[in-house]
């Protein structure tokens, strides 16, 4: 009945390829305006057709000449997400320390593991930042390499403790401002600079450490904890979606399901 369909192996993997091309494009401009620029592109190309189908010489001329130069637009308009999708690409075969994973693998390498030092200490320092409403941005490293934000602060290389991390969170501290990356069972440095994102749904009653902490976790895999400044209030952001903590066992029970579990599962693929 199909036989005039000559369809190859190769065919259906070219298919599977694009359509998954197009998802992870999806994934990347859902919830942001990009998404409703897309749509327009997407809306004037068409008009475009039906302009030259329907031989409109004059309209069709002009249009073509916007079409013309499309890509540069295209690459303008959509630079940040463009950054992001090459980031993750990259991120995706680079593990915390800046090897490619595979080679990791085939050599048997090991992946630090978080230790039940990080959920003690980290929780502990979260629940005494709450209280005493001090702002606060943490940001747990897990197989993406962050050198990029490691490199806007200052590193400290220092084991993970507590008063460290309420010492640098201070209001007068000189390493208040920004967020610290802990990676390796370590703060591996402070004062450090994240992205910004442009998701429009998230709520007006957040701020700038709570944009920046979905900024960081859409970009990679990265978790981020905040405490709010305002009112004490403990955020854990993951891909891209805010959970608001109840409890510091809550907070725990986050941070080993998603950041521990992680960690562990990629040391028995290695």
């Amino acid at each position: 009945m199909f036989g005039f369909i000559n369809i190859e192996l190769i065919d259906i993997i070219d298919i599977s390829m694009v359509a998954l091309l197009i998802y992870q494009v999806y994934k990347l401009m859902r919830g942001t305006a990009a998404l409703n620029i897309f749509t327009g592109i997407l809306v004037f190309y068409f008009i475009w057709l039906i302009v030259r189908a329907l031989n409109m010489e004059l309209l069709s001329a002009i249009l073509g000449q916007v079409i013309g130069v499309g890509v540069i637009a295209l690459i303008v308009l959509f630079q940040q997400e463009i950054r992001r999708f090459l980031l993750k690409l990259g991120t995706s075969y680079l593990d915390s320390r800046n090897k490619l994973k595979i080679i990791n693998r085939l050599l048997g390498t090991k992946s630090e593991r978080a230790s039940l030092i990080l959920l003690d200490e980290v929780t502990n320092a979260c629940r005494r930042m709450s209280q005493n409403r001090t702002g606060a941005l943490i940001v747990l490293a897990k197989s993406s390499t962050l050198e990029f934000v490691i490199e806007t602060g200052d590193r400290i290389d220092a084991l993970i403790n507590r008063r460290l991390i309420e010492n640098i969170f201070f209001k007068n501290s000189p390493l208040h401002d920004g967020a610290i990356v802990i990676g390796k069972d370590k703060i591996i440095a402070a004062r450090c600079t994240l992205p910004i994102s442009e998701n429009p749904n998230i709520p007006a009653s957040y701020g700038m450490r709570h944009r920046a902490a979905v900024g960081i976790s859409e970009a990679t895999d990265a978790d981020v904890i905040v405490v709010s400044e305002e009112n004490g209030e403990i955020s854990f952001i993951s891909n891209g979606e805010i959970k608001k903590i109840n409890s510091i066992n809550e907070l725990r029970l986050a941070i080993e399901n998603s950041y521990i579990n992680s960690s562990d599962s990629n040391e028995r693929k290695s």
